[in-house]
């Protein structure tokens, strides 16, 4: 049997994490892995990781987290350039990215999505605005917002992206399974500690998609809370290492690498 294994939030550029990057290894030489984002913040270092699990498992999927984007002035490429950047390497090391045909694992295909933040998952009544500055009184704002905020228009880019992932899935028939960085139901958002934080969690306009594309499982990170969140009857798994100071602490530990499917090779 092959199987389609899942990752995210790797943080590459943490000494401890870097040592349990040597956990992700097949099991088959026809196995797959899905990289659910954060794997670094220098572009360099994401595209070393991916060459090196590219090495490992007989196919690799791709999509950015907001690490992947942290610019800053100096850098070459910022913003949507950065994003091109990483698209162009990954596909020198033969890595598959939202921007590349959808594979099929097994008659499920495997939709790799990147969908961004438009400050939608914040409290009624509220607008962004009012939204972002509760959350600087309270000390709640992610570093996207000095990282990424300031190199492009993030609400803009979302919607965009919206836009051209929903015509691109709506030509795919039969079954799905969706991966994206930013949970795509606000369901696990709220298990947070501090609702403010969940403003860079995702876009309340991907809610309908694990429905209206037949997803048999819907595969996210960001949180660093993994674990499984059933909407509707479907399943939208974290699976995420985080920081050694969160995945140290663990008592029950979840399955990482998360298996996501498997199937039965005729040469198995």
């Amino acid at each position: 049997m092959s199987t389609l294994w899942a990752v995210a939030d790797l943080h590459a550029a943490v000494a401890k994490n870097r040592q349990q990057l040597g956990r992700i290894t097949p099991q088959h030489p026809k196995d797959w892995l899905i990289v659910a984002g954060d794997v670094a913040e220098r572009t360099e270092l994401v595209l070393r990781v991916l060459g090196d699990l590219k090495r490992r498992f007989a196919r690799v999927i791709w999509v950015p987290g907001n690490h992947e984007l942290f610019s800053r002035s100096a850098d070459r490429y910022t913003g949507r350039a950065k994003y091109t950047e990483l698209v162009e390497g990954c596909r020198a090391l033969g890595v598959d990215t939202p921007e590349d045909p959808y594979p099929v694992f097994d008659g499920v295909t495997i939709c790799p999505l990147f969908t961004l933040y438009d400050y939608s998952f914040r409290g009624p009544g509220m607008t962004v605005e009012q939204a972002i500055e509760q959350a600087h009184e309270r000390s709640l704002v992610m570093t996207d917002e000095f990282a990424i905020a300031p190199f492009v228009d993030i609400r803009a880019w979302c919607w965009d992206r919206l836009a051209y992932t929903v015509k691109r899935m709506s030509r795919i028939t039969g079954p799905t399974i969706l991966i994206n960085h930013w949970p795509l139901v606000q369901e696990p958002v709220h298990k947070m500690a501090f609702a403010e934080i969940a403003l860079w969690c995702g876009t309340r306009h991907t809610r309908t998609w694990p429905e209206r594309y037949q997803a048999q499982q819907v595969i996210f990170g960001h949180l660093h809370m993994p674990g499984e969140t059933v909407v509707k009857n479907i399943p939208h798994r974290e699976v995420s290492l985080g920081y050694p100071r969160e995945w140290e602490r663990r008592k029950t530990p979840e399955p990482w690498p998360y298996p996501v499917m498997r199937r039965e090779d005729e040469d198995a």
